[in-house]
């Protein structure tokens, strides 16, 4: 045999190699991380999506991909109109008021505060509170970068979904081919990152979605001002594994003591704790299963060097992507779904 097909018959070579070629090709495009990962997402769900109508209809994919992406638009449309500059307007008036009584003699003697602050402290979450607040003003203050990277995304994934059978078919056409042994790797890649980091990322949605609502009526029966700047913050840290209740209750906390005082931040802290508790023994159990159940000290460390590589998004998908690096490396197996669905299904 030659170097080569010796090379192409040992499998955990080949792979590694495969993997290695991956990663560097993601390491050069990582200034288009953002539209990667959020077309991927997009794709994923709507994909989801197909496959249920097909569980009961046959249909095309443009018949079920255009009118959802319609509905898309409309919202979207609706929201910048009507929404956006009001939300805009309230999060510079929050982000004002917080800062003010963060540096109020009333918030340095207030004991209750301190104590939280300092609990918080000695988690180590300071540091992904700021980086979260840093990028959140960021793209506040350049929503054309935003708008641009999401319509960019949308209309990525759209193609992709109403063209989601040719591309399946298209893609065996690359097994085939002399170097089919590099796309098969890449096809059992995909198919273990879409088993992992599509499912898991889809259960976060739905848990930040509860978590909002629920934090949401609660501060609208507390008349905290601001609501709809505040739910949009609770939805964004609940996007992250864990972490994300916790340091929410800072900012949550400080307004509640604004206007309410020590009642309000008691009343925060005990939906945080409740929300807490539905996340781990409810919502968790029942939608991610043992997919992300890990050691809370490595959640932190996965979320911290997350954070460090990719910033924010490492605070989203870092946890996910251990996952999926475990799942390779046999560390920590994750069962296959009985279906393929999703990007990289083939």
């Amino acid at each position: 045999m030659t170097p080569y097909q010796k090379f192409v018959a040992n499998e955990k070579l080949r792979r590694a190699a495969v993997m290695t070629s991956v990663v560097a090709l993601l390491w050069l495009a990582r200034s288009i991380m953002s539209t990667i990962l959020l077309t991927f997402i997009f794709a994923f769900l709507v994909t989801r999506v197909i496959n249920l109508v097909r569980r009961k209809l046959r249909v095309k994919a443009v018949v079920v991909v255009a009118p959802l992406y319609l509905l898309v638009v409309a919202g979207l449309m609706y929201t910048l109109i009507h929404y956006v500059p009001v939300i805009a307007n309230q999060t510079v008036h929050l982000y004002n008021q917080v800062q003010t009584f963060y540096n109020s003699k009333e918030f340095a003697n207030n004991q209750a505060m301190q104590w939280v602050l300092d609990s918080l402290n000695k988690m180590n979450l300071k540091t992904q509170l700021q980086a979260g607040i840093n990028t959140i003003l960021e793209y506040a203050g350049s929503i054309t970068a935003m708008g641009v990277t999401l319509l960019l995304s949308l209309i990525l994934s759209f193609f992709f979904t109403v063209e989601i059978d040719e591309l399946k078919v298209f893609g065996r056409r690359f097994l085939t081919s002399p170097f089919g042994w590099y796309f098969a790797d890449l096809k059992y890649f995909a198919e273990k990152f879409i088993n992992t980091f599509g499912v898991v990322i889809e259960a976060q949605i739905f848990i930040a979605i509860v978590n909002t609502v629920i934090t949401t009526i609660t501060l609208i029966a507390l008349k905290m001002p601001n609501v709809p700047s505040l739910a949009i913050m609770v939805f964004l840290l609940s996007m992250i594994p864990v972490a994300g209740a916790i340091i929410s209750v800072v900012p949550l906390a400080i307004i509640a003591f604004t206007v309410d005082g020590l009642q309000g931040v008691i009343t925060i802290i005990v939906m945080i704790l409740v929300i807490h508790m539905l996340e781990a023994y409810v919502l968790n159990p029942k939608f991610m299963s043992s997919r992300t159940k890990l050691p809370v000290f490595f959640t932190f460390v996965v979320l911290l060097v997350g954070e460090r590589l990719f910033g924010t998004w490492g605070l989203i998908v870092g946890i996910p992507i251990f996952t999926f690096i475990l799942d390779i490396l046999g560390v920590k197996k994750i069962p296959e779904e009985p279906a393929k669905t999703g990007p990289g299904a083939k």
